[in-house]
């Protein structure tokens, strides 16, 4: 338990951070999640704009410190190797 007011305030801080970064990383795994679906319906066109648009959380979420910049590069990769794969098979 932190005792000065110092670390109490520390403590109110990081709590406010939580809630905030926990909300951010739940629309990030969503629209991660959303752009997958799209992948593994067949539906190339909704899948093209949602990997654009999930594309874009990760390098937002890697830029705020959210997740760590290797991180978010690998889930792009992946993310988009999976995107690839389902547009040569639709052709």
């Amino acid at each position: 338990m932190a005792h000065s007011r110092s670390a109490k305030k520390a403590v109110r801080k990081q709590e406010r951070r939580r809630i905030a970064n926990r909300s951010l990383r739940s629309t990030l795994r969503t629209h991660v999640k959303r752009a997958e679906t799209h992948i593994a319906s067949n539906e190339i066109a909704e899948a093209d704009a949602a990997v654009l648009f999930a594309t874009s959380q990760l390098d937002r979420a890697a830029t705020k410190g959210l997740i760590k910049k290797n991180n978010a590069s690998r889930k792009k990769s992946r993310l988009v190797k999976k995107y690839n794969a389902a547009k040569a098979a639709a052709e």
